[in-house]
């Protein structure tokens, strides 16, 4: 195994080791904003970290608290409700991508109530209607329509907000 090298401030090459190394790295991505263990994962594979020391570090980061993927998928689920309006389906996407795993992603969009869905697309398109009102009805229903889909709501959701919106296509 190769030895890698970290730079320090007056620019003398030091070995370390790659435990070290993958600590640091770790922290330093926890220390700009929570991730999940799988983002931590990846980033660590990228910069070019061992997938057994990668391993090691992000079990005993686990082991400390620093790293939690049932919390991480919460938080994220309430943020992107909270300020970007987007389903539960969008949000199961996101956190897939962030390689939470699926019984975790089940748990977390469970808690998302069609309710709180349709109050969420609601929102959303009540701030999005103002920019369209002035457009032919058609082209409204159109913008109005793909804006909510591209949320990632369903069609039923979509059809019922928009009638309680009052934009129709004639």
């Amino acid at each position: 195994m190769k030895p890698l090298l970290m730079s320090s401030s007056n620019s003398v090459e030091v070995e370390s080791d790659p435990y070290s190394v993958a600590q640091t790295i770790a922290l330093m991505a926890l220390g700009r904003r929570a991730k999940s263990r799988g983002e931590l994962f990846t980033l660590l594979k990228k910069r070019g970290i061992e997938e057994e020391v990668a391993n090691a570090v992000l079990f005993r980061l686990q082991e400390q608290g620093f790293i939690n993927d049932y919390e991480f998928a919460r938080y994220w689920s309430e943020s992107r409700q909270r300020t970007k309006k987007v389903s539960k389906r969008i949000i199961a996407g996101e956190l897939r991508s962030k390689g939470i795993s699926d019984e975790i992603i089940e748990w977390i969009t469970s808690d998302i109530t069609d309710d709180s869905e349709f109050s969420n697309a609601m929102q959303f398109a009540e701030r999005k209607v103002r920019s369209v009102r002035s457009l032919a009805p058609e082209v409204a229903y159109r913008r109005m329509h793909g804006a909510l889909s591209r949320r990632g709501f369903s069609g039923h959701i979509v059809t019922r907000v928009l009638a309680e919106l009052g934009v129709t296509r004639n």
